[in-house]
């Protein structure tokens, strides 16, 4: 298996090409800095100090990933980031932000972003971030492809990234679909919030388990709606994906 110079498991793009990140911060030393770390990684990383200068690079670049800093000078990262899905709507986003309260980290995942961090922030963690981003959302090549999974009439094809309930597909976002991908791997066991952060989003969100609820709640109405419920609430312990009873 091939290693980045860090030791951690090399990622490309399916083709075996670089992955290519774009970060997005008014502050040059910062984004400098980020930069680097994700170039130690393998990657093709250009950078932007606002919302125009970052249109431009990804209308170039067309990146795979963008690091992507709320407040900028001439906009904020939100406005950026409804303009970079014209360019790319497949493309992963990672917020930077000050803003630590639940409404402005809930704002940024209802907004399109995929995942946020907060500052201060150590670049360890930005990495791991993003290379969670990358492989949930199926743009890095994966070591080894799942089987076919099925609980009850929800079906899962890992490789094609399809979800079928009762043949009826099921449109998920590429957290979602890991989210559920993790769910089905472990039917009718219970799992913490504290497990499906630490699975999910690759990274310990220091207890924010808001994050977990947000997303049960999305899978709900794309999985259950309609339906008799699949996704149960254990209180004080978890979540449980159990198939329908006949």
């Amino acid at each position: 298996m091939n290693t980045t110079r860090s030791g951690r498991p090399a990622l490309t793009r399916p083709d075996g090409t670089p992955l290519r990140v774009l970060v997005v911060d008014d502050d040059p030393d910062l984004a400098e800095v980020l930069s680097g770390a994700l170039r130690y990684e393998g990657w093709q990383v250009r950078s932007a100090g606002d919302g125009a200068a970052a249109l431009a690079e990804a209308r170039e670049l067309m990146p795979d990933a963008v690091v992507l800093d709320v407040m900028l000078p001439d906009t904020d990262g939100f406005a950026v980031l409804r303009s970079l899905h014209t360019v790319k709507p497949d493309v992963c986003v990672l917020f930077l932000t000050a803003r630590d309260a639940v409404e402005d980290r809930i704002a940024g995942i209802t907004a399109g972003g995929d995942d946020y961090v907060t500052k201060p922030f150590s670049l360890e963690e930005v990495v791991a971030r993003v290379r969670g981003l990358l492989r949930r959302a199926g743009m890095a090549r994966q070591q080894e492809e799942g089987p076919r999974l099925s609980v009850g009439d929800l079906v899962m094809d890992e490789e094609a990234r399809e979800v079928t309930r009762a043949g009826d597909l099921i449109e998920l976002s590429p957290t979602e679909f890991e989210l559920l991908r993790f769910l089905m791997r472990n039917p009718r066991r219970v799992l913490s919030k504290a497990q499906i952060l630490d699975r999910v989003w690759s990274y310990d969100f220091g207890g924010r388990a808001h994050v977990v609820e947000l997303y049960i709640s999305y899978l709900r109405k794309k999985v259950d709606a309609g339906r008799e419920p699949m996704i149960h609430t254990v209180r004080g312990a978890g979540y449980v994906l159990k198939p329908v009873s006949p």
